[in-house]
């Protein structure tokens, strides 16, 4: 009994081999046609076990995308819409966030709204940059690809020193972007993009600032990956893989827009 009182053999792994080891002595042996009905059962599900999985996480994701694509279809022939699913696009990114149990339908929902915004916003940029829809949408591809097998490869993972970084650099961009956003709808510059248009030796502000976004983006996709990974490896409930799919439709979401004003910017003197 003294060695109990020592905290390290309070681990759930003791506990379990001394209760497995008095149950072995208790409990008799299952018979052959027990063990057969055991290994005849089908695979337990998430559905049966309520825990996160990967396959059931992608499942989910490729559900909000596919929802996502049908409102970007309509916000391209609608792109009067857009301002409209921006706005409710950011109510919904509030709720989702500081909302304790995430519900899917808002999850979707706002999958849906940003499909909105997406396509009004690159059908607008479309129509002063044959292309640029297209670019970006490749150039958003390939981050998410590039990203997604480095962090699997295992080369780039979460730290705590670099994700203190991130949300240093996060506050930094959020409060340039409100100054900036201030600055053009009162009328201090006549530049669609405000400061970013300010050249600093020689090059715009913008492809500056974009480069740096891109790779915050990018951070912020290995973030959403760790995320799922602990979850699964943690047992989380199923229910946090919508969580989970939120972040990575967010940042996606994050990432085009970023990319489709690098190419805007870069195209502006044509």
């Amino acid at each position: 009994m003294a060695s109990m009182s020592n905290p390290a053999f309070n681990s759930p792994a003791f506990q379990l081999n001394q209760t497995s080891a008095i149950a072995n002595r208790v409990t008799p042996a299952p018979s052959a046609e027990q063990l057969n009905e055991l290994y005849g059962r089908p695979s337990a599900t998430p559905a049966d076990t309520d825990r996160m999985t990967y396959e059931d996480t992608i499942q989910k994701a490729v559900g909000a995308f596919a929802i996502l694509a049908v409102g970007a279809a309509i916000g391209w022939f609608l792109p009067f819409l857009a301002i409209p699913a921006a706005i409710a696009g950011f109510v919904l990114a509030l709720v989702n966030i500081f909302k304790k149990k995430t519900v899917p339908g808002l999850v979707l929902a706002y999958a849906a709204v940003q499909g909105v915004f997406v396509g009004g916003i690159s059908a607008i940029f479309e129509q002063m940059y044959a292309g640029i829809a297209v670019q970006a949408l490749i150039g958003t591809g390939a981050v998410f690809v590039t990203t997604l097998l480095l962090f699997r490869s295992g080369k780039i993972r979460a730290s705590k020193r670099a994700t203190k970084v991130f949300l240093i650099a996060m506050v930094g961009y959020a409060l340039f972007s409100l100054i900036n956003l201030g600055l053009i709808l009162f009328g201090a510059t006549d530049q669609p993009f405000g400061l970013r248009t300010t050249e600093v030796f020689g090059v715009p502000l913008g492809l500056i600032l974009g480069v740096l976004v891109v790779l915050l983006a990018a951070y912020s996709l290995v973030l959403d990956f760790d995320a799922v990974k602990r979850g699964v490896e943690n047992g989380a409930p199923r229910q946090f893989a919508w969580r989970a799919v939120f972040g990575i439709v967010l940042t996606v979401v994050w990432l085009y827009i970023e990319i489709l004003r690098i190419l805007a910017i870069l195209r502006g003197g044509e």
